[in-house]
């Protein structure tokens, strides 16, 4: 980097940090802030690096920062996509083309999940891994966080198990057509990522795992929308009728599901229930 180089960065990264307001990231404003936004030591907090450095980020004096110190600044200063990408431009660090699909979830859409109390939602990855859930999800289809990564996918759950009372996919009603669908998206993200050993070996383990899935796999069909709506058959609150609705997230080749029910139905009164529950009581073996 030279110097003009590292004054664009400084400058970027000064902008970003004076537009965030303390109460954005949990901090308290305090009677005595002079400045518009964080401060230099807060940002650095955030980031896990030394107030000192990041000072010398901001003031053009510093060496060349690493990959893994512009992913924390891009976390702390809370960047959309398209400001990551200007910022590893700036350091002399363009973003790389992903072998695989991504799993890293924006943290506004992780905000939004969190802000539909009155529906269940997941974010699933190009290969149907579950990312990110919300409280009702985690209720109405399972404790998401109690399940090692290899068994967050949908994929996987829909054609190797384990299926609750015999069920598949927490007793979805349209199962079937989920794992169908699940299938042929799959063999579309094969074709997106060659090269990723996860992608491939999700779909060696399914092939050699599932006659199913084998015959649906050897007629090389693909569909781009999923099919995850009808009726979960719960364990605790019965038979809830969902409507099903999707979110593309195309810059992360991810998914947002969300599971509601129409307002005063009964369905809706048995997500009302589910949320008071939460996963408290769901000793239920998934």
């Amino acid at each position: 980097m030279d110097q003009r180089e590292r004054r664009e960065l400084g400058d970027f990264l000064r902008s970003r940090r004076e537009r965030i307001a303390p109460a954005d990231v949990g901090l308290p404003a305090g009677p005595r802030r002079r400045t518009p936004g964080l401060r230099r030591e807060e940002v650095a907090q955030l980031a896990f690096i030394s107030a000192e450095y990041y000072a010398r980020l901001e003031q053009a004096r510093a060496p060349h920062p690493s990959r893994e110190v512009l992913a924390q600044l891009t976390r702390a200063l809370r960047l959309t996509d398209a400001e990551r990408d200007h910022l590893l431009r700036l350091a002399g660090a363009p973003p790389e083309t992903p072998s695989g699909p991504s799993r890293e979830v924006r943290p506004s859409i992780v905000d939004l999940l969190r802000r539909m109390p009155d529906a269940a939602a997941v974010v699933l990855s190009a290969t149907y891994e579950v990312l990110a859930w919300n409280d009702l999800a985690a209720a109405l289809l399972e404790d998401f966080s109690a399940l090692p990564r290899r068994d967050r996918n949908l994929v996987r759950r829909a054609y190797l198990g384990p299926h609750r009372d015999g069920r598949r996919l927490y007793g979805l009603s349209d199962a079937d057509e989920f794992a169908r669908t699940a299938a042929r998206q799959l063999r579309a993200a094969a074709a997106r990522y060659p090269a990723d050993a996860e992608v491939s070996g999700l779909v060696a383990e399914l092939l050699a795992g599932s006659a199913e899935f084998a015959r649906i796999w050897a007629s090389h069909d693909v569909a781009d929308r999923p099919a995850f709506c009808g009726t979960f058959a719960h364990p605790l609150v019965g038979p809830v009728p969902v409507r099903g609705d999707v979110l593309d997230l195309t810059d992360r080749d991810q998914r947002v599901l969300v599971y509601s029910a129409a307002p005063g139905s009964p369905s809706a009164e048995a997500l009302r229930l589910l949320s008071v529950i939460g996963t408290q009581s769901m000793g239920v073996p998934g």
